[in-house]
């Protein structure tokens, strides 16, 4: 194919590879209608192919939503471990980016707890592709088990719980403001996730038992 046919006048492609399609086209319809409302045969026809193409590349509905989790959200790597003034900002960092990880999450899985069956499919390819929920919670007690075996916080702390607080404090953001007047938290990400950690770290210090 010339240049010619393959550019648009800005320069850019003039059609985003097949993948990169139906990976936008996924994102935005399980965003507007859930995993569940978001056919295949819907996707298919948004990112301008067949269900045949999208089964070719992803082999099910279940492996297309992991790759948009994986793809097209905010990311919710490990946090990474720091020296003794770290601690704080390495929290509310992940804290910042677990908001806004299940502020997008939730509005495309939320349907999966209306389809058992679904769900169940859902799991079973998560536990496949050694992916799923609990990652975050598993990564996040690691880094604060390391942090506790290094004396930067209260070796007494239960870096499980901690973690299950956190990243509940998070998740329930995603939702718990929709019946207010506003529709919307009282603060920003920012301020939450400070007054969040503060909270926290206030029962986790080295010296919290002085």
């Amino acid at each position: 194919m010339s240049e010619r046919q393959d550019r648009q006048p800005s320069g850019e492609p003039a059609t985003a590879p097949a993948r990169t399609r139906m990976l936008d086209a996924a994102f935005r319809l399980m965003r507007e209608a859930g995993l569940v409302g978001a056919t295949t045969k819907e996707i298919a026809r948004a990112a301008r192919c067949s269900e045949a193409v999208l089964y070719k590349y992803f082999g099910s509905k279940e492996n297309l939503f992991v790759e948009v989790l994986r793809t097209r959200l905010p990311r919710l790597d490990p946090p990474a471990a720091g020296g003794p003034e770290a601690v704080r900002a390495v929290l509310a960092a992940y804290c910042r980016r677990a908001v806004a990880f299940y502020a997008e999450t939730f509005p495309i899985a939320g349907s999966l707890y209306a389809e058992p069956a679904l769900r169940a499919r859902h799991f079973e390819v998560l536990r496949e592709l050694g992916a799923g929920p609990h990652l975050p919670l598993r990564h996040l007690e690691e880094y604060l088990r390391a942090e506790r075996d290094a004396g930067r916080i209260d070796a007494a702390a239960d870096p499980r719980a901690a973690a299950a607080l956190l990243l509940g404090a998070c998740a329930q953001r995603a939702f718990a403001h929709e019946a207010t007047e506003t529709g919307r938290p009282p603060e920003s990400d920012e301020e939450f996730a400070e007054a969040i950690v503060a909270t926290l770290l206030g029962g986790l210090a080295a010296d919290a038992r002085g």
